[in-house]
C-alpha cells in the first residue's frame, strides 16, 4: 500500500504492518473523541513515526497514487477530525 504523509512524501507499506498502525489509529480516535489534545499530539506523532519506520520511502519523482493520506505532524485536532472517515485515519 502507498501512504502519503502530507508535506513529506510517500512510502510503501506492507499490509503486515497495519495491525500496529490500526492500534495507534484506534488510540488517536479515542483521544480525539475525548478532546485529549496532549494524547492526540503524542499518538499522531507515534503513528507518523511508525509509518516512516516501517515504510520504504518512494523517490520524490514517483507518481504513485496514494491509497492512504495522513495529516502532517503539525495538524490540529480539528484538522484531523475533518479528515476522518467514520473509522479513523486508517480504514479497517
Amino acid at each position: 500500500m502507498i501512504v502519503r504523509i502530507m508535506g513529506e512524501g510517500q512510502v510503501r507499506l506492507a499490509d503486515s504492518h497495519f495491525a500496529e498502525l490500526n492500534a495507534l489509529d484506534d488510540e488517536l480516535l479515542a483521544e480525539m473523541e475525548s478532546g485529549d489534545e496532549e494524547g492526540f499530539r503524542r499518538t499522531l506523532g507515534e503513528l507518523l513515526e511508525a509509518v516512516r519506520r516501517l515504510g520504504t520511502p518512494l523517490p520524490d519523482d514517483a507518481l504513485e497514487p496514494s491509497e492512504l493520506i495522513l495529516p502532517p505532524p503539525e495538524a490540529s485536532l480539528e484538522e484531523v477530525r475533518e479528515m476522518l472517515g467514520g473509522e479513523g485515519l486508517i480504514p479497517g
